[in-house]
């Protein structure tokens, strides 16, 4: 496994010759700048090495729910190695940050060369997929107290921090429920004393509490996204 200095876990385990092929350029990446638009031909994946973005899907009537979560780990655009043309959801940033970018004909290139490239993207969509059924069946089972804590610990792992500046709106966009909803439920946690917050801005201040008042998805969805680099192909099905 390579040392290249590198934060994103992807990029971290590539050889100095698979980089050199991808052609990276450094991007930085703006609160909301959007990444995909649906629709929009995905012409370029993105390596988060820090900050936040989401993946949310856009209904008819302009709302928007959550359905993906990008950090550090991340390959954004990594449906077009699967053949996808143009993007299906809406991708952006919510936590500012920087990180690089390729052409997908250089990525596609070197994912059809079948070698190590290749292996750790299957890895990434597999460890995708796994957070997105576990996400899925923790919305119709566990409770919004639950799900928002698992949020927070997700989005905090993800960007290497515990304090990020985001809204009730926000938040209840992102887990599909009414603001007051959110609202309501954030000042449980902070009266527990696991959260605190001000207008706009949300600090962890308990970890080791915030994880006992989410659920087991936290856990199994954590443990994927920051291992997957590291599992055997032949265990991970």
């Amino acid at each position: 496994m390579s040392t290249n200095g590198f934060k994103n876990t992807l990029l971290k385990a590539l050889d100095a010759d698979i980089i050199a092929r991808l052609g990276l350029k450094p991007v930085k990446f703006e609160l909301e700048h959007e990444i995909e638009s649906p629709g929009d031909p995905i012409d370029h994946l993105y390596f988060l090495e820090e900050g936040m973005a989401s993946m949310t899907t856009t209904f008819k009537d302009e709302s928007q729910v959550e359905v993906g979560m990008f950090g550090y780990e991340s390959v954004i655009g990594v449906s077009a190695l699967m053949g996808t043309k143009k993007s299906l959801n809406r991708v952006y940033t919510q936590i500012a940050g920087h990180g690089y970018r390729c052409h997908v004909e250089d990525a596609r290139r070197e994912f059809r060369l079948g070698g190590y490239f290749q292996s750790l993207v299957l890895r990434y969509v597999q460890a995708q997929l796994v957070q997105a059924m576990q996400s899925a069946g923790c919305n119709a089972k566990h409770n919004i107290e639950q799900r928002l804590a698992r949020w927070l610990l997700l989005c905090a792992d993800r960007a290497h921090i515990d304090t990020f500046k985001i809204s009730h709106e926000f938040l209840a966009d992102m887990l599909g429920v009414r603001r007051p909803t959110v609202s309501t439920t954030a000042g449980v946690l902070k009266r527990k004393g696991l959260i605190d917050y001000t207008r706009g801005e949300i600090r962890i201040l308990d970890v080791p509490g915030l994880t006992k008042a989410s659920c087991e998805c936290y856990l199994t969805i954590k443990d994927y996204l920051d291992n997957y680099a590291r599992f055997d192909t032949a265990n991970t099905a």
